[in-house]
C-alpha cells in the first residue's frame, strides 16, 4: 500500500496505527486526529494481512461520526488502488450494528415471532402510565421514557430501578415506586400482540442475550468478526459495553478512542469507567496518548489545559496535556455586561464584526448552558440583520410550549384586553402557570427545559412592560407575534446557535462561549449535589468541550442581570476562579437597546424619548414633522419590493417608523443614515445605497 497508513501522520499517530493486533487504547484530546488514526489503524491491520476487511467491525454513537469514518477509509482507499478493500469495513452505530443483527438471527432464536421497531415510545409509556394510575401531562410522559431509557442502559430493571435512583441521587420526575411501575407497565405493553415491540434499547439486549445464549448464533457471529473498534469510548453505557462484551467473547481484538474529560453525558447512562479500566481488563493492552491539538490555536488551548487541571475525582486523573500545532492566535477575551440584553447585543456586534473581516457566519458559533438562553441571542442576531440557525433544538418562537403561550396569551387578549400596566407582568405568568411555569423549577427533565423556556419568556415581558409602562394585552401579544415572524427567515447558513451538548463533536472558526455564571454553569441543580460532586465536574467538562470548539477566535461572557435595571446578583462561574481577568467594572454594553437610548432626545421639543416608536421616530409621537409624502410612498414601495426578493416580511427590511424617520430626516450621506434607530452597520450596506438613492431623487 505503499506506505499509505502511516503518511503524515505524527509520532503518537504512527504508534496506535503501528501497535501490534490485540488490545490498544488511544486516549485522544480534542483536536487530535482520532478519527485520522484510527482509520489508518483499520487500513494498516487490513493491508498488513492481520485481518479482512469484512471481519472488521468499527462502531460509533451517532450516524454522522459514522458516516465520517466510512468516507475516510473510502479515501484512503482510493488514494491506493493496489489496496484491499478497506472502503468495505462496516462503520455503524451501536443500534445500527444491533439492528442488522438482530434481523439476521431472530429466527433461529426466537422463531416465527415477528418483532417491529418502536421509532417512539411516547404513546406507550402514556398507556403504561394510565394503567398504573400514574397522572402524567405531556412532559411526564416524556420524563418518563427518559428515565426508562437511562434505566435499560444502565442494566437496571424496574425492581431495582428505585435502589440505584437513590444510589446515584439522580433527579426523577416523580416518586421512584411510580416511575418503576410505569417502567414495568411499558415493558409489559410491549411483549402483548402478536407483533413484538422493541425499542432501541432492546435491539441492544436481545442482540446481547442472544449471543450469550446460544452457541451456534455467537460461533457464527465471532467467525464473521475478528477485530473491533470502538469510537468515543468515554461515553459507552453498561448495556452497549454488555453487547461489546459479547462480540468480542474472551478474545482481546480491540482498539477504543476516546477521553475521559469529554464525558458529558452521564444522564443517558454513559459511563467513562470501562475507558479508565481498560488497562486492568487488558494488562497486555497497547496505550497511547494523542496530545497534539491540530484544531485549535495554542491560546484556545492554553485556556482548555487550565480548566481542566482545576478538574477533580478518578477522571480527572486521566486528563491529557493539550499542545496546540496551529499558528498563534488571539487569546480569548472574558467580558463581564450588567444584564444578558447587553450581553447578547455586545456578542452580535462582534460577530457583526468577524463577518465583515471575512469570517464567514457558518464558521461562528454562539454556546450556552440550556435552549431557553437562545431567546436573547436569536433577537440580538435579528435585530443585527445576521442569518442564524439553532442546532439541536428548535428556535425559542417554534418550540411545541411557547407556541403554546402565545396561543393562550392571544385567548386571554380576546377575553380581557383591558389588562395592562403594573398588572401585565403578573397577569401573564398567572396565564402560564397551567402550562407549566410554576413557583419553582421542576426536577424532570422535559419538565424543567419547558419551565426555563416558559421563565424566559415571562421575563421577557418583564423587559417589555419596563420599556413601555403603558403596554396592555393585546399589544403585548402582537410584538411577541412580530418577534416570532422575525425569527423565521429563508432557511441559509448563518451562525449557529447550541447548547454545548449539543456542539460535542464540531468545531468553528470563532465560538463565544455566554451566560458563563454559577447556577447556569455549573447549572443550579448539579450545584444541589455540592460543591465538589461529579455532577459539578461533569460541568466543569462541558465547559472544556465547549472551549475545544473553537480554532481560532474564542469570547467568554456573563451578564451580572437577568434584565437592565435589575439587580446584578449573579457571580461570574466558579470555572472562571484564577483563569478570568477580575473586573470590577461591568464591560461597556455596546450597542444594547437600553444604553443607545438611555440619553436620546426629541429633535423637535428636546424631551427625553422613552418610547420605543419615539426612538426610532428621533422626536415625541405627538411633535409635529414636516414629511415628505411623495418619500414615504416610494420608500414603502421599494421596501415591498425588497421583502419580495429577500422572501422576508416587509418589517424585517425596515419598521414603518423606521420609514417615517427616513421621509421626515431625508438624510443625504451614510451618517446621518445611521444616525436612525434600526439602521445598523449592516443593514446600512445592505439598504443604504438604495434608500440614499430615493432620498435623493426626491
Amino acid at each position: 500500500m505503499n506506505g499509505m497508513p502511516t503518511d503524515g501522520l505524527d509520532d503518537e499517530q504512527r504508534e496506535a496505527v503501528l501497535a501490534a493486533r490485540g488490545p490498544v487504547c488511544v486516549l485522544a484530546g480534542a483536536g487530535t486526529g482520532k478519527t485520522r488514526t484510527i482509520t489508518h489503524r483499520i487500513a494498516h491491520l487490513v493491508t498488513a494481512g492481520q485481518v479482512a476487511a469484512g471481519q472488521i467491525l468499527a462502531v460509533t454513537f451517532t450516524s454522522r461520526a459514522a458516516g465520517e469514518m466510512r468516507v475516510r477509509l473510502r479515501g484512503i482507499e482510493a488514494a491506493d488502488p493496489d489496496a484491499p478493500r478497506v472502503g468495505s469495513v462496516q462503520a455503524l452505530t451501536f443500534h445500527a450494528a444491533a439492528r442488522r443483527q438482530l434481523s439476521y438471527f431472530w429466527p433461529r432464536v426466537v422463531g416465527n415471532t415477528s418483532w417491529q421497531l418502536l421509532d417512539s415510545k411516547f404513546a406507550v409509556v402514556a398507556q403504561a402510565a394510565n394503567r398504573a394510575r400514574v397522572q402524567a401531562s405531556t412532559d411526564d410522559v416524556r420524563d418518563l421514557a427518559g428515565e426508562i431509557e437511562w434505566a435499560k442502559a444502565s442494566l437496571i430493571t424496574p425492581e431495582q430501578y428505585p435502589a440505584a435512583v437513590a444510589e446515584n441521587t439522580r433527579d426523577i420526575p416523580m416518586d421512584a415506586a411510580r416511575v418503576a411501575a410505569v417502567y414495568a407497565g411499558y415493558e409489559s405493553l410491549k411483549a402483548r400482540g402478536e407483533v413484538t415491540l422493541l425499542d432501541f434499547d432492546d435491539l441492544l439486549l436481545h442482540t446481547a442475550a442472544a449471543i450469550e445464549n446460544d452457541v451456534g448464533v455467537a460461533e457464527e457471529f465471532r467467525d464473521r468478526y475478528r477485530c473491533f473498534v470502538v469510537d468515543e469510548f468515554q461515553d459507552v453505557t453498561p448495556l452497549q459495553h454488555r453487547v461489546l462484551t459479547a462480540w468480542l467473547g474472551g478474545r482481546d481484538d480491540l482498539t477504543v478512542v476516546g477521553d475521559a474529560n469529554q464525558t458529558i453525558y452521564s444522564f443517558t447512562g454513559a459511563s467513562p469507567r470501562y475507558l479508565l479500566d481498560f488497562s486492568r481488563t487488558f494488562p497486555d493492552a497497547t496505550v497511547v496518548r494523542l496530545e497534539r491539538d491540530y484544531r485549535s490555536t495554542p491560546q484556545v488551548v492554553s485556556l482548555a489545559n487550565r480548566v481542566i487541571k482545576a478538574a477533580r475525582g478518578r477522571v480527572a486523573g486521566s486528563k491529557l496535556h493539550l499542545v496546540g500545532q496551529r499558528p498563534p492566535g488571539p487569546e480569548p477575551t472574558f467580558s463581564e455586561y450588567p444584564d444578558e440584553v447587553a450581553e447578547a447585543t455586545a456578542v452580535a456586534k462582534a460577530i457583526g464584526t468577524l463577518i465583515e473581516a471575512g469570517t464567514p457566519a457558518a464558521e461562528i458559533a454562539v454556546l450556552y448552558r440550556i435552549n431557553a438562553q437562545s431567546e436573547a441571542y436569536e433577537e440580538a442576531l435579528t435585530e443585527a440583520g445576521i442569518a442564524f440557525q439553532v442546532r439541536g433544538g428548535e428556535g425559542f418562537f417554534s418550540r411545541q410550549e411557547i407556541r403554546q403561550a402565545l396561543v393562550a396569551l392571544q385567548r386571554a387578549a380576546e377575553r380581557s384586553p383591558e389588562v395592562d400596566g403594573a398588572a401585565l407582568p403578573a397577569a401573564v405568568r398567572a396565564l402560564l402557570e397551567p402550562l407549566g411555569l410554576t413557583a419553582e423549577a421542576p426536577t424532570g427533565t422535559k419538565a424543567r427545559e419547558r419551565w426555563e423556556a416558559l421563565d424566559a419568556l415571562a421575563q421577557l415581558v418583564d423587559d417589555e412592560v419596563a420599556e413601555r409602562p403603558g403596554l396592555d394585552l393585546p399589544a403585548l401579544v402582537a410584538e411577541l407575534r412580530v418577534r416570532a415572524d422575525a425569527r423565521h427567515p429563508p432557511v441559509v447558513q448563518g451562525v449557529t446557535l447550541a447548547s454545548l451538548h449539543a456542539a460535542k463533536g464540531l468545531e468553528w472558526d470563532a465560538v463565544f462561549l455566554v451566560g458563563l455564571t454559577d447556577g447556569t454553569l455549573p447549572i443550579s441543580h448539579a450545584l444541589a449535589h455540592g460543591p465538589d460532586s461529579e455532577a459539578v465536574e461533569e460541568e466543569r467538562r462541558l465547559l472544556y468541550v465547549g472551549i475545544t470548539r473553537a480554532r481560532v477566535h474564542l469570547a467568554l461572557s456573563w451578564a451580572l442581570s437577568r434584565t437592565p435595571g435589575g439587580r446584578q446578583s449573579r457571580k461570574p462561574s466558579r470555572f472562571l476562579s484564577g483563569i478570568a481577568p477580575q473586573t470590577s467594572n461591568p464591560a461597556p454594553t455596546g450597542n444594547s437597546r437600553r444604553s443607545r437610548s438611555a440619553n436620546k432626545r426629541c429633535r423637535v421639543c428636546n424631551n427625553a424619548l422613552s418610547t420605543p416608536a419615539a426612538l426610532i421616530l428621533g422626536r415625541c409621537e405627538t411633535c409635529a414633522s414636516d414629511i415628505d409624502t411623495d418619500l414615504l410612498t416610494r420608500l414603502k414601495e421599494w421596501r415591498l419590493r425588497t421583502a419580495q426578493e429577500l422572501k422576508v416580511p416587509a418589517f424585517v427590511v425596515f419598521s414603518d417608523n423606521t420609514l417615517i424617520a427616513i421621509a421626515e430626516t431625508r438624510p443625504t450621506d451614510d451618517a446621518a443614515l445611521v444616525a436612525i434607530s434600526g439602521i445598523g452597520a449592516r443593514k446600512l450596506e445592505q439598504f443604504g445605497p438604495d434608500v440614499l438613492e430615493l432620498v435623493h431623487g426626491s
